[in-house]
């Protein structure tokens, strides 16, 4: 604010319009980079689970049967 005060005193013979023109663009100045600094957080999960997790989730003492590598073939 302390440079708008600045801006409008140097220019004492501004019009009215000019005025609020320069208060209204700080505005949207200070708007636009507030809006600016938020987070944005993307998970790329596909949806599979590790089999340590898949184990502790289930209460299993083994990731043996939540692991691919190591289910049998038929």
């Amino acid at each position: 604010m302390w440079l708008l005060k600045i801006i409008i005193k140097e220019n004492m013979k501004t019009s009215k319009y000019t005025k609020v023109a320069v208060i209204i663009m700080v505005i949207l100045f200070v708007v636009i980079s507030v809006i600016s600094c938020s987070v944005h957080t993307h998970s790329h999960s596909s949806g599979k689970v590790p089999p340590g997790q898949a184990k502790k989730m289930s209460g299993s003492k083994s990731a043996k049967a939540y692991a691919p590598g190591q289910q049998k073939k038929h």
